[in-house]
């Protein structure tokens, strides 16, 4: 479990530096996530020699069980972000309205942008079913 929770945090340090000294618009936890996919997706297709070179908690399953576990506590770690919306309670009484009024915009962009790629892949995945 070390071995797989130090890669997945290597990961995300590396995105962080890619993220700031390469100076993109895209947060460094978003590039260290797209790092571990490849990943996985090298150590996948290459199975038999990333078990000869790979520690064995990286092959055997050990790495998607400690990010299955990560997840099933992902709401612990709202709590740093709830503790300090109520530090700033000034800024979201002064700009409250407009804070809710971004969050339901920005809600509804996503369940659009999500809606759309589904029917797009669903298209892309089964062109015959079309009516």
């Amino acid at each position: 479990m070390i071995v797989s929770l130090t890669l997945i945090l290597l990961a995300q340090l590396v995105g962080e530096a890619l993220a700031r000294g390469a100076a993109l618009p895209v947060p460094g936890p978003v590039i260290g996530m797209a790092l571990l996919l490849l990943f996985m997706v090298v150590r996948d297709r290459w199975r038999g020699q990333a078990a000869r070179i790979l520690a064995a908690p990286l092959v055997d399953g050990t790495l998607e069980r400690s990010g299955k576990g990560l997840l099933a506590h992902l709401s612990l770690m709202f709590i740093p972000a709830g503790a300090g919306i109520v530090g700033r309670l000034d800024v979201l009484e002064a700009h409250g309205v407009a804070l809710a009024c971004v969050v339901v915009v920005s809600t509804l962009a996503t369940l659009t942008a999500t809606a759309l790629t589904f029917v797009a892949v669903k298209r892309w995945v089964a062109p015959g079913d079309r009516p």
